[in-house]
Parts: structure tokens; C-alpha cells; sequence
């Protein structure tokens, strides 16, 4: 297990809980006299600041010894960088649509509808030279791209794992049963994601354990699928899980004890390695798979600044920036460049994250927008909607 160099519990802690407050030839430039909205034709000069909405470890200042990318950033640039965290995807979008942002970094589950409403503007990769070394696998997705046409840039893309206290769960688990079945060792010490999004953790387990439900997709459910998920949630939550809606949160529960097993993040992972008092986890990526993020660094289509965004965008993919980024949030590097980077980091992260390994990814369900059209060309099929989701994750939660 990797670890992030020079960083403490407490310091991660404080710093997460503060958070919470060249042609590359590879455009589908809009043809015509007409360009799309926020479409950029030429880079021009920086207007001299940036308001960004991000994932918190998206935009790090030197906080800790190896991991500072933004402060190069303005002083080459002259951007000066201003962020705000979101809580999660739908608090991202949220921000996005009030107006007062130039962009973001937004996974799936929110970029799809970032883009179908017109939020975000297609970005004219041509004018990012740092585009072309991107792994073609995180280009031209579902989750970034619409009409041929790219919406943003990839940062990094990571799955939701399983985490353990390894001196109360001293046979490792290989399967998500742990968290859904429960024991007298972990209930009530079950950590679980809180956002409407984990419907399709639950989704994912039924594929497995009900397969005559016929789930293909585990975010877009039917009414049957639907409710035999949320069932499936009611008996997890019974169970006493803990539901964690910060890093912090998760982290110090682990490091205390109150935690032995749940759903984390590589991230969450190494600050737990990292501190000699804290008691020890492993991960696993469950053989039924799992849920995960690709995320997109997007242009608001009224972005009052959008000559740094590009330019920020262009930065995001560089090697020394996106090394650092993926390495601090434990996550895949986005180019090989970004990789050898990463390597004079945190050796052998690249192969932890499996970055480069398309078959790796192959089992994992990047977060997406449930739709009531199911994201297929079946007209007869309706889904549950993203209204749908948060209504009933709201409930569940008794908020």
C-alpha cells in the first residue's frame, strides 16, 4: 500500500474539513459559420482569475512537501486560482448552474447532465498541446464527450473499493457480500458512501445475487430493479451502517476504531497507511466489481474567464501536474508522461492504479445519470430518474 509522503492524519483531516466549506489534431470542430456556445476558436491572454468548483485534493498549494501545482500555475499564468468544494455530484452541479464559476472538475454522474443542458461548452482540444498524450481510453467517453465532440479534459479516474480494519477482519474479503450481509463483528461499524449514487452500489450486487432481475446496467433501473435495490438498502442500513459524507469523516472514524469495514476510496486508503497511529486497512476491488469515477475538468458555457480555464485545463493534463494530482488522491495518471512523473513520487503507483490497464476498467461502472429513456434506443424501456434516485436515497436516509 502506497502512502503519501510527508502527510499526517491530522494534517489530511484539517486540510479536508476546511476544504468542505500545439495542434493536436484530434478536434471534431464544429463545421459552419455558426459556433456552439462557450466554443473558443483561439487561446488569448489570461484574465487574470479562475473560479473553479472541485473535488477537495483537486487544487493542492504546498500543504504538504511534493504536492503543489497550483501556485506554478498563476505564476506562470497569472490566473490567480479560486475554489470551491463540492460535496458531491449534484451539489456540483448546483454550483455549476449558479452562474458564478468558470468550471469544475465533475464525475460522470454529473458531467452527462452538465452537458444535455447546456451548462458546459465543447472544448477546442486543438489549442491544448498537453491533449494528444492523453490515453485514448479516457477520451471521446460517454461521461466527456457528446456528438463526436469533446466537453473537457480527463484528471483521473479511480473505482470505489472495499476497505478493513485487518485486525478486526482478519480473513480478507473478496466479495461486497461483507458490507450488504453484515456479522456480528462489523454491524454497526459498516461505512457506507452517502449519495443517492449508491443505488448502483446495490444495483451492482443484485446483478450478482439476483440475476433474474436482469439488471445490465446499474444505473439505469426499471421500477422492479429499482425497488429491489432500495429493499436491499433498508436491510444494509438496519444493519447500523455509519454513512460517511467527507473523507474526514471516513478516515477518523477508521483511525478510532468506530469503523471496520465499508466503501472508500484509494485516497481515504493512503492517509490511513501513512499514519504510524492509525490502525491498519487493506483494499480490494470485489470480484463483482464496482463503481467508480472518470473525472472531466469542464467549461461553464458562460464562463467569464475562459482563456484560464483552457489554460488550466492544459496544466491539469501536464505531466508534473497531473502526476502530483493523481498520486495525492490515489488515483490513475491520465498519460504515460504523467506516469514517469508520478513514479519520482510514489514509486509503483502507476501499476497500484492500474493506469494503463483498459482490460483493469473493463469491470468497472463509471458513475452516470440514471435516465427515464434507460441511455438506450429502446423506446419501450422507462427508467427511474435522477429525481428519482435523490427522492429516494433522502428517504432512506430519513433527511
Amino acid at each position: 500500500m502506497k502512502r503519501l509522503k510527508g502527510v499526517t492524519l491530522l494534517a489530511v483531516l484539517a486540510l479536508l474539513v476546511a476544504a468542505c466549506g500545439g495542434s493536436t489534431g484530434e478536434s471534431a470542430a464544429p463545421s459552419g459559420d455558426e459556433k456552439p456556445a462557450g466554443w473558443l476558436e483561439a487561446l488569448g491572454a489570461g484574465e487574470g482569475q479562475l473560479n473553479l468548483i472541485i473535488w477537495p485534493g483537486y487544487a493542492e498549494r504546498g500543504e504538504y512537501e511534493g504536492f503543489n501545482w497550483v501556485d506554478p500555475f498563476e505564476a506562470e499564468t497569472g490566473c490567480k486560482v479560486n475554489v470551491t468544494a463540492m460535496t458531491d455530484s449534484n451539489n456540483g452541479v448546483q454550483l455549476l448552474q449558479s452562474g458564478q464559476y468558470d468550471g469544475g472538475s465533475f464525475s460522470g454522474d454529473a458531467s452527462v447532465r452538465l452537458m444535455t443542458a447546456g451548462d458546459v461548452a465543447p472544448v477546442n482540444v486543438d489549442l491544448l498541446s498537453n491533449y494528444a498524450a492523453v490515453f485514448s481510453g479516457l477520451k471521446n467517453q460517454a461521461h466527456n464527450s457528446k456528438d463526436g465532440m469533446p466537453y473537457g479534459v480527463p484528471h483521473g479516474r479511480g473505482p470505489n473499493l472495499l476497505m478493513w480494519n485487518t485486525d478486526v477482519v482478519t480473513t480478507a474479503p473478496t466479495s461486497w457480500d461483507a458490507v450488504w450481509d453484515g456479522t456480528a463483528a462489523v454491524n454497526g461499524k459498516i461505512s457506507i458512501y452517502d449519495s443517492s449514487i449508491y443505488i448502483a452500489d446495490a444495483a451492482i450486487h443484485l446483478m450478482s445475487k439476483r440475476p433474474e432481475l436482469g439488471i445490465t446496467n446499474p444505473y439505469q433501473l426499471n421500477e422492479e430493479q429499482f425497488t429491489a435495490a432500495i429493499d436491499l438498502l433498508e436491510k444494509q442500513r438496519d444493519l447500523g451502517v455509519i454513512y460517511w459524507g467527507s473523507y474526514a469523516d471516513q478516515v477518523a472514524g477508521f483511525a478510532s476504531g468506530d469503523l471496520v469495514i465499508g466503501t472508500t476510496w484509494q485516497f481515504m486508503a493512503n492517509v490511513l497507511g501513512g499514519d504510524a497511529t492509525a490502525p491498519k486497512v487493506e483494499t480490494v476491488m470485489p470480484e463483482e466489481g464496482s463503481t467508480g469515477w472518470s473525472d472531466t475538468w469542464m467549461m461553464a458555457t458562460k464562463a467569464a474567464n475562459p482563456n484560464c480555464m483552457y489554460l488550466w485545463m492544459n496544466h491539469m493534463m501536464s505531466a508534473e501536474a497531473n502526476g502530483q494530482a493523481t498520486v495525492f488522491f490515489g488515483e490513475a495518471a491520465t498519460s504515460e508522461a504523467a506516469c514517469d512523473y508520478a513514479e519520482t513520487i510514489a514509486p509503483g503507483h502507476c501499476e497500484l492504479t492500474h493506469a494503463s490497464d483498459e482490460a483493469y476498467w473493463e469491470s468497472i461502472w463509471y458513475w452516470a445519470t440514471p435516465r427515464e429513456d434507460c441511455d438506450d434506443a429502446d423506446p419501450a424501456t422507462t427508467c427511474k430518474t435522477q429525481d428519482d434516485w435523490v427522492e429516494a436515497w433522502t428517504t432512506l436516509r430519513g433527511n
